[in-house]
Protein backbone atom coordinates (compact mmCIF):
# COMPACT_ATOMS: atom_id res chain seq x y z
CA UNK A 1 0.00 0.00 0.00
CA UNK A 2 2.64 2.50 1.13
CA UNK A 3 4.66 1.69 -1.79
CA UNK A 4 1.45 1.91 -4.01
CA UNK A 5 0.76 5.44 -2.68
CA UNK A 6 4.64 6.59 -3.06
CA UNK A 7 4.27 5.61 -7.13
CA UNK A 8 1.27 7.30 -7.64
CA UNK A 9 2.83 10.65 -5.59
CA UNK A 10 5.77 10.44 -7.62
CA UNK A 11 3.91 10.07 -11.05
CA UNK A 12 1.71 12.87 -9.98
CA UNK A 13 5.07 15.09 -9.27
CA UNK A 14 6.38 14.31 -12.79
CA UNK A 15 3.45 15.35 -14.55
CA UNK A 16 3.43 18.45 -12.75
CA UNK A 17 7.06 19.09 -13.88
CA UNK A 18 6.61 18.11 -17.22
CA UNK A 19 3.22 21.02 -17.25
CA UNK A 20 5.59 23.46 -15.85
CA UNK A 21 8.46 22.49 -18.46
CA UNK A 22 5.89 23.03 -21.27
CA UNK A 23 4.81 26.36 -19.73
CA UNK A 24 5.98 29.74 -19.78
CA UNK A 25 5.07 32.86 -17.80
CA UNK A 26 3.71 34.88 -20.71
CA UNK A 27 3.00 39.08 -20.15
CA UNK A 28 0.51 40.99 -21.12
CA UNK A 29 -1.08 44.25 -21.36
CA UNK A 30 -3.90 45.41 -19.25
CA UNK A 31 -6.16 48.39 -20.17
CA UNK A 32 -4.24 50.46 -17.29
CA UNK A 33 -0.57 49.41 -19.11
CA UNK A 34 -2.35 50.39 -22.67
CA UNK A 35 -3.51 53.94 -20.96
CA UNK A 36 0.30 54.47 -19.17
CA UNK A 37 1.37 54.03 -22.91
CA UNK A 38 -1.02 57.10 -24.04
CA UNK A 39 -0.30 58.92 -21.08
CA UNK A 40 3.37 58.62 -21.73
CA UNK A 41 3.93 59.95 -25.32
CA UNK A 42 1.20 62.32 -24.98
CA UNK A 43 3.03 64.15 -22.29
CA UNK A 44 6.24 63.80 -24.62
CA UNK A 45 3.83 65.81 -27.22
CA UNK A 46 3.14 68.49 -24.93
CA UNK A 47 6.47 68.81 -23.94
CA UNK A 48 8.30 68.92 -27.36
CA UNK A 49 5.01 71.01 -28.82
CA UNK A 50 3.99 68.46 -31.27
CA UNK A 51 1.45 69.74 -33.43
CA UNK A 52 -1.30 67.16 -32.89
CA UNK A 53 -1.25 63.11 -33.52
CA UNK A 54 -2.86 59.84 -32.74
CA UNK A 55 -1.92 57.66 -30.61
CA UNK A 56 -2.99 53.65 -30.73
CA UNK A 57 -2.11 51.12 -28.59
CA UNK A 58 -3.14 46.92 -29.45
CA UNK A 59 -2.32 43.96 -27.44
CA UNK A 60 -0.33 41.22 -28.81
CA UNK A 61 -2.47 40.11 -30.98
CA UNK A 62 -2.80 43.51 -32.91
CA UNK A 63 -6.05 43.98 -31.41
CA UNK A 64 -6.95 47.66 -30.61
CA UNK A 65 -7.34 48.70 -26.60
CA UNK A 66 -6.45 52.55 -26.58
CA UNK A 67 -6.92 55.43 -28.79
CA UNK A 68 -6.32 59.30 -28.28
CA UNK A 69 -7.07 61.88 -31.16
CA UNK A 70 -4.80 64.97 -30.12
CA UNK A 71 -6.48 68.40 -30.77
CA UNK A 72 -5.38 69.40 -34.56
CA UNK A 73 -4.94 66.43 -36.42
CA UNK A 74 -6.38 64.95 -39.46
CA UNK A 75 -9.11 62.64 -39.17
CA UNK A 76 -6.95 59.65 -41.56
CA UNK A 77 -4.74 59.39 -39.01
CA UNK A 78 -6.76 56.98 -36.15
CA UNK A 79 -6.42 54.00 -39.01
CA UNK A 80 -2.83 54.94 -39.69
CA UNK A 81 -2.14 54.52 -35.98
CA UNK A 82 -3.91 51.34 -35.54
CA UNK A 83 -2.34 50.32 -38.97
CA UNK A 84 1.32 50.81 -37.56
CA UNK A 85 0.72 49.68 -33.99
CA UNK A 86 -0.64 46.62 -35.18
CA UNK A 87 2.36 45.94 -37.81
CA UNK A 88 4.75 46.97 -35.03
CA UNK A 89 3.84 43.53 -33.06
CA UNK A 90 2.75 41.54 -35.26
CA UNK A 91 5.94 41.46 -36.93
CA UNK A 92 7.92 42.49 -33.73
CA UNK A 93 9.71 45.56 -34.87
CA UNK A 94 9.69 48.71 -35.38
CA UNK A 95 7.62 49.94 -38.64
CA UNK A 96 10.26 52.50 -39.57
CA UNK A 97 12.55 48.98 -40.70
CA UNK A 98 9.42 47.98 -43.84
CA UNK A 99 9.78 51.47 -44.64
CA UNK A 100 13.61 51.32 -45.17
CA UNK A 101 13.37 47.93 -47.17
CA UNK A 102 10.87 49.12 -49.49
CA UNK A 103 12.66 52.06 -50.23
CA UNK A 104 15.94 50.09 -50.57
CA UNK A 105 13.94 48.17 -53.20
CA UNK A 106 11.56 45.02 -52.32
CA UNK A 107 8.79 46.84 -53.39
CA UNK A 108 7.13 43.75 -53.64
CA UNK A 109 6.49 43.86 -49.56
CA UNK A 110 3.28 46.52 -50.41
CA UNK A 111 1.66 43.52 -51.66
CA UNK A 112 0.40 42.56 -48.52
CA UNK A 113 -2.78 43.05 -46.87
CA UNK A 114 -3.71 46.61 -45.14
CA UNK A 115 -5.34 44.59 -42.80
CA UNK A 116 -1.54 43.80 -41.37
CA UNK A 117 0.53 45.60 -42.48
CA UNK A 118 0.95 49.44 -42.48
CA UNK A 119 4.73 50.17 -43.48
CA UNK A 120 5.11 53.50 -41.92
CA UNK A 121 7.36 55.04 -39.95
CA UNK A 122 5.74 55.86 -36.05
CA UNK A 123 4.97 52.25 -34.91
CA UNK A 124 6.80 50.53 -32.06
CA UNK A 125 6.71 46.86 -29.87
CA UNK A 126 5.61 47.69 -26.58
CA UNK A 127 8.10 45.61 -24.36
CA UNK A 128 7.86 44.01 -20.58
CA UNK A 129 10.83 42.20 -19.75
CA UNK A 130 11.82 41.31 -22.85
CA UNK A 131 8.63 40.05 -23.71
CA UNK A 132 6.14 41.74 -26.13
CA UNK A 133 3.00 42.45 -25.39
CA UNK A 134 1.65 44.77 -28.04
CA UNK A 135 2.27 47.80 -30.23
CA UNK A 136 1.92 51.28 -30.25
CA UNK A 137 1.34 53.44 -33.37
CA UNK A 138 1.38 57.58 -33.88
CA UNK A 139 0.14 59.34 -36.99
CA UNK A 140 -0.18 63.19 -37.66
CA UNK A 141 2.34 64.58 -35.73
CA UNK A 142 5.02 67.49 -36.99
CA UNK A 143 7.15 64.46 -39.25
CA UNK A 144 7.46 60.68 -39.55
CA UNK A 145 10.46 61.14 -37.11
CA UNK A 146 8.14 62.81 -34.22
CA UNK A 147 5.55 59.85 -34.64
CA UNK A 148 8.30 57.51 -34.12
CA UNK A 149 9.49 59.59 -30.97
CA UNK A 150 6.12 59.59 -29.59
CA UNK A 151 5.33 56.13 -30.13
CA UNK A 152 8.93 55.65 -28.47
CA UNK A 153 8.02 57.68 -25.58
CA UNK A 154 4.92 55.78 -24.90
CA UNK A 155 6.34 52.42 -25.29
CA UNK A 156 9.26 53.10 -23.11
CA UNK A 157 6.71 53.91 -20.05
CA UNK A 158 7.44 50.49 -18.89
CA UNK A 159 11.48 50.48 -19.16
CA UNK A 160 12.40 53.53 -16.78
CA UNK A 161 14.56 52.94 -14.42
CA UNK A 162 13.93 50.81 -11.30
CA UNK A 163 14.76 52.73 -8.41
CA UNK A 164 16.26 51.53 -5.05
CA UNK A 165 14.07 51.61 -2.14
CA UNK A 166 17.18 52.81 -0.31
CA UNK A 167 18.87 55.36 -2.64
CA UNK A 168 15.33 56.64 -4.52
CA UNK A 169 18.15 58.75 -6.59
CA UNK A 170 19.75 56.05 -8.40
CA UNK A 171 18.43 54.79 -11.45
CA UNK A 172 19.60 51.34 -12.60
CA UNK A 173 18.82 49.91 -15.88
CA UNK A 174 18.75 45.78 -16.85
CA UNK A 175 20.78 44.73 -19.27
CA UNK A 176 17.31 43.75 -20.99
CA UNK A 177 16.19 47.04 -20.26
CA UNK A 178 19.18 48.83 -22.49
CA UNK A 179 19.11 45.88 -25.48
CA UNK A 180 15.31 46.41 -26.10
CA UNK A 181 15.86 50.12 -25.89
CA UNK A 182 18.84 49.71 -28.28
CA UNK A 183 17.17 47.30 -30.79
CA UNK A 184 13.95 50.04 -31.36
CA UNK A 185 16.67 53.32 -31.01
CA UNK A 186 14.92 54.50 -28.19
CA UNK A 187 15.23 57.07 -25.59
CA UNK A 188 16.31 55.12 -22.49
CA UNK A 189 15.11 57.81 -20.26
CA UNK A 190 13.27 60.66 -21.35
CA UNK A 191 14.12 63.26 -18.69
CA UNK A 192 10.86 64.93 -19.14
CA UNK A 193 11.19 65.89 -15.53
CA UNK A 194 15.04 66.57 -15.86
CA UNK A 195 17.46 68.95 -17.85
CA UNK A 196 18.68 65.38 -19.61
CA UNK A 197 17.80 62.91 -21.79
CA UNK A 198 19.55 59.05 -22.12
CA UNK A 199 18.89 57.64 -26.03
CA UNK A 200 20.16 54.43 -27.12
CA UNK A 201 20.63 55.11 -30.53
CA UNK A 202 20.52 53.06 -33.91
CA UNK A 203 21.24 53.48 -37.24
CA UNK A 204 21.92 51.87 -40.45
CA UNK A 205 22.53 54.82 -43.12
CA UNK A 206 22.84 58.40 -43.39
CA UNK A 207 20.87 60.76 -41.61
CA UNK A 208 19.82 64.44 -42.06
CA UNK A 209 21.77 66.94 -40.84
CA UNK A 210 20.55 68.44 -37.22
CA UNK A 211 20.71 71.23 -35.20
CA UNK A 212 19.03 71.11 -32.02
CA UNK A 213 18.87 74.66 -30.63
CA UNK A 214 18.98 73.61 -26.78
CA UNK A 215 20.76 70.28 -26.20
CA UNK A 216 24.30 69.72 -26.12
CA UNK A 217 24.99 65.88 -27.22
CA UNK A 218 27.25 64.13 -26.09
CA UNK A 219 27.77 60.48 -27.96
CA UNK A 220 29.58 57.43 -26.81
CA UNK A 221 30.11 54.77 -29.31
CA UNK A 222 29.02 51.12 -28.51
CA UNK A 223 29.51 49.29 -31.84
CA UNK A 224 30.18 50.11 -35.60
CA UNK A 225 31.78 52.38 -37.65
CA UNK A 226 30.31 56.13 -39.25
CA UNK A 227 31.07 58.99 -40.62
CA UNK A 228 30.15 62.26 -38.99
CA UNK A 229 30.60 65.95 -40.14
CA UNK A 230 30.12 68.45 -37.07
CA UNK A 231 29.96 72.68 -37.51
CA UNK A 232 29.59 74.15 -41.12
CA UNK A 233 26.26 75.26 -42.59
CA UNK A 234 23.16 72.69 -42.78
CA UNK A 235 21.50 72.97 -45.80
CA UNK A 236 18.15 73.54 -46.39
CA UNK A 237 17.54 73.99 -42.89
CA UNK A 238 14.03 73.72 -41.80
CA UNK A 239 12.84 73.93 -38.34
CA UNK A 240 10.43 70.56 -37.85
CA UNK A 241 9.81 71.46 -34.33
CA UNK A 242 10.87 73.93 -31.52
CA UNK A 243 14.36 74.15 -31.28
CA UNK A 244 14.85 71.19 -33.44
CA UNK A 245 16.52 71.90 -37.59
CA UNK A 246 16.83 69.70 -39.91
CA UNK A 247 18.63 70.02 -43.41
CA UNK A 248 20.13 67.87 -46.02
CA UNK A 249 23.64 67.81 -45.44
CA UNK A 250 26.37 69.79 -44.36
CA UNK A 251 28.62 72.52 -46.05
CA UNK A 252 31.87 72.67 -44.28
CA UNK A 253 32.48 71.52 -41.22
CA UNK A 254 34.96 69.25 -39.54
CA UNK A 255 34.55 65.62 -40.77
CA UNK A 256 35.42 62.63 -38.34
CA UNK A 257 35.43 58.91 -38.45
CA UNK A 258 33.30 57.35 -35.48
CA UNK A 259 34.49 54.08 -33.64
CA UNK A 260 33.82 51.62 -30.76
CA UNK A 261 34.90 53.44 -27.42
CA UNK A 262 35.03 56.95 -28.52
CA UNK A 263 33.24 60.16 -27.78
CA UNK A 264 32.00 63.18 -29.56
CA UNK A 265 30.59 66.05 -27.48
CA UNK A 266 28.37 68.31 -29.94
CA UNK A 267 27.06 71.89 -28.27
CA UNK A 268 24.06 73.42 -29.12
CA UNK A 269 23.57 75.29 -31.91
CA UNK A 270 26.12 73.22 -33.87
CA UNK A 271 25.12 70.95 -37.05
CA UNK A 272 26.22 67.51 -36.94
CA UNK A 273 25.50 64.93 -39.34
CA UNK A 274 26.26 61.35 -39.81
CA UNK A 275 27.05 61.47 -43.42
CA UNK A 276 27.58 57.59 -44.00
CA UNK A 277 27.05 54.82 -41.90
CA UNK A 278 28.83 51.29 -41.91
CA UNK A 279 26.42 48.66 -41.27
CA UNK A 280 25.26 48.87 -37.94
CA UNK A 281 26.03 51.55 -35.73
CA UNK A 282 24.88 51.29 -32.13
CA UNK A 283 25.55 54.51 -29.94
CA UNK A 284 24.61 56.21 -26.43
CA UNK A 285 23.10 59.99 -27.24
CA UNK A 286 23.17 61.66 -23.91
CA UNK A 287 21.17 65.15 -24.56
CA UNK A 288 21.84 68.39 -21.64
CA UNK A 289 20.23 71.32 -21.42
Amino acid sequence: MKIRVILTTLIVLSAALVTNAQTVEKKSLSIDGAKKVIAGAVAYAKKNNAPGGVIAVVDEGGNLMALERLDGTFAAGANISIGKARTAVLFKRPTKAFEDIIKNGRTAMVALPDAYFTPLQGGVPITIDGQIVGGVGVSGAASAQQDEELAMAGANVFAEAKVSDATPTVLFFDAKQVSTSFSTGAALLDGSDRNYMVHTSRRDKPGLAEVHTLDTDIIYVMQGTATIVTGGTAVDAKEIAPNEIRGSRIEGGVTRQLSKGQVIIVPNNTAHWFKEVNGEFLYYTIKVR
